[in-house]
Parts: C-alpha cells; sequence; structure tokens
C-alpha cells in the first residue's frame, strides 16, 4: 500500500535509485533539473 502523501520529486528519486545508477543519461537529466530548480531558488533570494 502506498502512502497518502504526495510524492515528491525527491522520493521518486530515492525509491528509483537503483534503476538510475544503471542509467547514467537520467541520472545526469535529473541532476541538472536539481541545480535548476537550485539556481532559481538563489536568484529568487538574491532579489
Amino acid at each position: 500500500m502506498r502512502k497518502a502523501r504526495k510524492m515528491t520529486f525527491a522520493d521518486l528519486v530515492k525509491e528509483n535509485k537503483r534503476e538510475l545508477m544503471n542509467n547514467p543519461a537520467a541520472m545526469k537529466a535529473i541532476e541538472d533539473r536539481l541545480a535548476e530548480k537550485h539556481e532559481r531558488k538563489l536568484l529568487s533570494q538574491a532579489k
């Protein structure tokens, strides 16, 4: 039974970590997405 709590992006990453380890392209895409999110956060703080 799945938790009722909404799955976050980080949860998905954790859940799929093993598969991702075997898929460098997917791992790279996730790292890019996380970096992009982080950059946006820094930019909004700088305002």
